[in-house]
């Protein structure tokens, strides 16, 4: 969507996997984490060797990547980012990155079915 901006929650063992590779890459390799059916096609394709991929423990948390689009967001620390964002070299905001990250206050939820989590308020953005 035009205009907003995609906040992403990588479950900590998948960080370093995912640093220097896009959405798509990393979420496959979540997806090839948590599946049972490790020979559909995304998992051979991986950017990385799906041997060296972690295992979550049980109380991960979240227990998945999770993302969410933002757009006309009404809370503290959204212009900042909206700046950063208008004024970040594109390739920055492409790949995951160290120098991309943002902290933000959120609210965590989890059911039988699934994690989620709404974003409260934008803590800091990155330096340019």
């Amino acid at each position: 969507m035009p205009g907003a901006v995609q906040l992403v929650w990588i479950p900590e063992p998948l960080e370093k996997y995912c640093i220097g590779k896009t959405h798509e890459q990393c979420a496959s390799m979540d997806f090839c984490i948590r599946t049972t059916t490790k020979n559909v096609s995304t998992c051979r394709n991986l950017a990385v060797d799906l041997a060296h991929l972690p295992s979550y423990p049980p109380d991960m948390r979240p227990r998945r990547m999770l993302s969410i689009a933002l757009y006309l967001a009404r809370m503290k620390g959204w212009d900042e980012l909206q700046d950063y964002v208008a004024r970040a070299p594109k390739d920055r905001l492409e790949r995951f990155s160290p120098m991309a990250r943002i902290k933000a206050k959120v609210t965590f939820t989890r059911t039988p079915g699934d994690d989620d989590f709404r974003v409260l308020e934008i803590l800091s953005v990155p330096q340019l």
